[in-house]
């Protein structure tokens, strides 16, 4: 479940710190009721960033994989073993 809290209690910077660190989501900060901005812990903003690269990756892979743009994995070892002469 998401945290939520509103944007008074960024105050309490040491609190704020410590649920950061203790939850492994984005917590949600309001002002006036309304969604204003996230935070995070840098360890989840790393894990989040890394997760995201992953899928775009796995998106251009199956993309490849629909358009037709891949080669015989047999293929490609012998092109590569030829390249450097292995």
């Amino acid at each position: 479940m998401p945290q939520i809290i509103p944007i008074r209690d960024l105050k309490k910077t040491s609190e704020l710190s410590e649920m950061c660190r203790n939850v492994s989501e984005p917590i949600f900060i309001t002002k006036n009721g309304y969604g204003d901005m996230v935070i995070m812990s840098m360890e989840t903003y790393e894990k989040r960033m890394f997760l995201n690269d992953v899928y775009s990756k796995v998106a251009q892979a199956e993309s490849s994989v629909r358009n037709g743009d891949v080669m015989d994995g047999f293929e490609a070892l012998r092109i590569t073993r030829e390249k450097y002469g292995l």
